[in-house]
């Protein structure tokens, strides 16, 4: 437990010592907060020029949170560079020197990251959560944290990025290229579900069940009932598989391949 114990603590002190941690963290609750007002100032600023069914299919509490999914960009980066970097520098000779058991070290950065990234995404998922609905309530269009659904979709939001962080360092562990593993990670997100979208008819049923597709799908509080989609904790559910096996994989080649 002692060792265990140490090894976060070194950890820790590396992930606080790094600005890119403090840029990319910040970068992350900006984007969540500022992008989600501006949103919700420009639905009202076109309130009175929306039809009936736009009005209709509106979603306060998703709206008040559509930062979160441009601050993906800052925490799929953080989630990298927590272990690139190391690999980059050379650092990780000197830290599996310290620490041979190599498990060790990448649940302690896991640990670490996860806790450090769900405490910011939840504040700034809150904040801006609060200033969306300040500012939908002056059309009348606000929601209550104690809505139905409400409170899961904040809640959701925050789990989400910090999940997707977690995909982001596992697949870092795998590749050990900043570039690489960015690349492969706006891949995963964002080429697959194009690449998906050409899929004949007869097998596009997969494409919820693609991290960008399951992953999102907890952030919508009141999802279309005609699409076909994951429910909110499956979809989670799902994206957190991912998470696993990456992990899983950097965890297995971690011990069998040099540093």
């Amino acid at each position: 437990m002692t060792i265990a114990m140490n090894v976060i603590s070194s950890e820790w002190t590396k992930i606080r010592s790094v600005r890119s941690t403090y840029w990319t963290l910040a970068a992350a609750a900006l984007m969540t907060i500022g992008l989600s007002a501006i949103i919700c100032a420009v639905f009202v600023a076109q309130f009175a020029n929306l039809s009936p069914s736009d009005l209709d299919s509106f979603e306060p509490a998703s709206t008040s949170l559509t930062g979160g999914i441009l601050a993906q960009f800052a925490i799929a980066v953080l989630g990298v560079l927590v272990i690139t970097s190391e690999y980059g520098t050379g650092l990780i000779r000197t830290t599996f020197a310290a620490v041979p058991q190599r498990l060790n070290v990448l649940w302690a950065k896991v640990a670490v990251f996860a806790v450090l990234t769900l405490a910011v995404t939840s504040a700034a998922c809150f904040v801006a959560f609060f200033i969306g609905q300040a500012i939908l309530s002056t059309k009348d269009m606000g929601v209550s944290i104690g809505d139905p659904n409400v409170l899961r979709t904040v809640i959701g939001t925050s789990l989400y990025l910090t999940l997707l962080g977690l995909l982001s360092l596992g697949i870092g562990a795998l590749i050990r290229k900043t570039a690489g593993a960015i690349s492969a990670i706006v891949g995963i997100l964002f080429v697959l579900p194009v690449l998906a979208s050409f899929l004949p008819g007869s097998i596009d049923v997969i494409q919820k069940y693609l991290p960008s597709e399951s992953g999102t799908a907890i952030i919508n509080a009141d999802p279309d009932p005609t699409l076909d989609l994951l429910s909110a904790w499956t979809g989670l559910g799902v994206f957190a598989i991912y998470v696993v096996v990456a992990l899983g994989a950097a965890a297995y080649f971690m011990q069998k391949r040099d540093a």
